[in-house]
């Protein structure tokens, strides 16, 4: 049996290793017009394989050059558009890596800038709205990073923390509802095991049905 460890690794793995074994296919024809012909068919079944890239305006440059990396820029067909290799494309730009330091990461750094603009808002109605809607977003948070439930008064007193005092809520303050998040794997187990339980008791009456017409 051969595996896929022993064979050549592929040059473009979301395409697969039958896509490959066909891009190497074309370097076979000696037919000049056949290879063009069928170097069009690959294209096109690239495209089948991944329709969301119509989206792009230069899809179809992309797809050809994709086709070229397949068979190592060694394709000679009449290529619509002028090949681009990867070594000739630019390096991509390093991303700096976030070095914000969050104090609570479940609320997320994002709450901790509200936090911050909201302490320099001068007191007045607009702002005890926001920070009761910073608070919303604090629970929020909470619930879907820990996958449980927490009180009010344990967002109330974070909010204080993160504050450092300078924005309260009275401990009487009833902040909004939030559900724990449907566990998927869960409700499909749900969902599996009703509909073979239904299916039981269709079987189950069929074969009564048909005891009672002997």
């Amino acid at each position: 049996m051969e595996y896929n460890t022993t064979r050549e690794n592929l040059i473009l793995p979301e395409y697969g290793r039958n896509l490959q074994m066909m891009a190497n296919h074309l370097l076979t024809i000696q037919d000049r017009e056949k290879r063009n012909e069928a170097a069009n068919d690959l294209v096109s079944i690239m495209v089948n394989m991944n329709p969301s890239v119509r989206e792009a305006k230069d899809y179809k440059q992309k797809m050809w050059d994709y086709l070229a990396q397949l068979c190592d820029y060694k394709l000679d067909v009449d290529f619509p558009f002028p090949i681009t290799k990867v070594a000739e494309l630019p390096a991509p730009e390093k991303l700096d890596y976030n070095m914000n330091e969050i104090r609570f990461r479940h609320y997320g750094y994002t709450v901790e800038r509200m936090i911050s603009a909201a302490v320099q808002l001068p007191d007045n109605e607009s702002k005890d709205t926001l920070i009761h809607m910073i608070a919303n977003t604090m629970k929020r948070n909470y619930v879907m990073w820990n996958q449980k439930s927490v009180t009010d008064e344990i967002i109330i007193n974070d909010l204080m923390r993160l504050s450092k005092g300078r924005l309260n809520l009275s401990s009487e303050t009833k902040l909004a509802n939030v559900n724990m998040p449907t566990n998927g794997l869960q409700n499909q187990k749900k969902g599996n095991f009703k509909r073979q339980n239904n299916q039981g008791k269709k079987n189950k009456n069929k074969n009564n049905n048909q005891k009672h017409q002997k």
